[in-house]
């Protein structure tokens, strides 16, 4: 029976855009409709001002992954370019160059010659791409699922504090906001821990710190320029 491996890598591309998608998306829109009910503004333009949020951040997010993910992948593919050029013109040189880089992790002068030979007559390219840019189909740049996994979890996240805008009793918008925003970023921070392997509990405390500062940082701010306007 074929021994199967599932590794944790294969989730880093969605896992990364998703996660940071969500955290923003909460932290964001519950901080801004805290700080805009610190002001003293009615339910209405609070609900407005969260709506929009939402939609500016989304798009936002998506624009900033996809520009960020398309340059990393030029760079990929200007790497790949290089790389097929350098096969074609100096094979013999790209060929010891490969066999010096399996050396280098410890077989023998004459296996890592045999090695790179056989690798190099299977996908000398996909050999190089491996091996010496450190490039794989896990790994890969991939833009549009980038901004389109940020832009789906940032309004996933920024939904939560808008549904309680228009939910709550007005006296307790603010407080109830902030509890569920908290409670939630402690599920995401666990849960994004728990999958890339690492202590729950930390993540969770540590998403929960920065969104508790930015919803109070956002309130400040929003109880300090009411007053001045009001």
């Amino acid at each position: 029976m074929r021994h199967q491996e599932r590794h944790r890598t294969e989730h880093i591309g969605w896992l990364r855009a998703a996660v940071l998608g969500a955290n923003d998306g909460l932290i964001s829109t519950a901080s801004l409709v805290v700080g805009v009910a610190a002001s003293g503004t009615a339910r209405p333009a609070i609900l407005v001002a969260g709506i929009a949020g939402l939609v500016a951040g989304a798009m936002s997010m998506a624009a900033g992954e996809y520009v960020s993910v398309s340059s990393q992948a030029d760079t990929e593919a200007a790497d790949l370019a290089r790389e097929r050029h350098e096969l074609a013109t100096m094979p013999e040189a790209e060929l010891h160059e490969l066999a010096g880089i399996y050396q280098a992790r410890g077989l023998t002068p004459a296996l890592a010659m045999q090695v790179a030979e056989q690798l190099t007559a299977y996908d000398a390219l996909g050999a190089h791409a491996r091996d010496e840019l450190g490039l794989s189909e896990v790994t890969a740049a991939r833009p549009l699922q980038a901004a389109w996994s940020s832009a789906v979890a940032f309004a996933v996240g920024a939904a939560l504090p808008v549904l309680v805008v228009t939910v709550a009793p007005e006296p307790w918008l603010s407080r109830l906001v902030i509890v569920s925003a908290l409670v939630l970023l402690v599920v995401l921070g666990a849960v994004a821990a728990r999958v890339g392997g690492a202590d729950a509990r930390k993540g969770a405390l540590r998403v929960a710190f920065w969104g508790a500062l930015a919803m109070a940082s956002s309130a400040l701010v929003g109880r300090l320029f009411g007053t001045q306007v009001g």
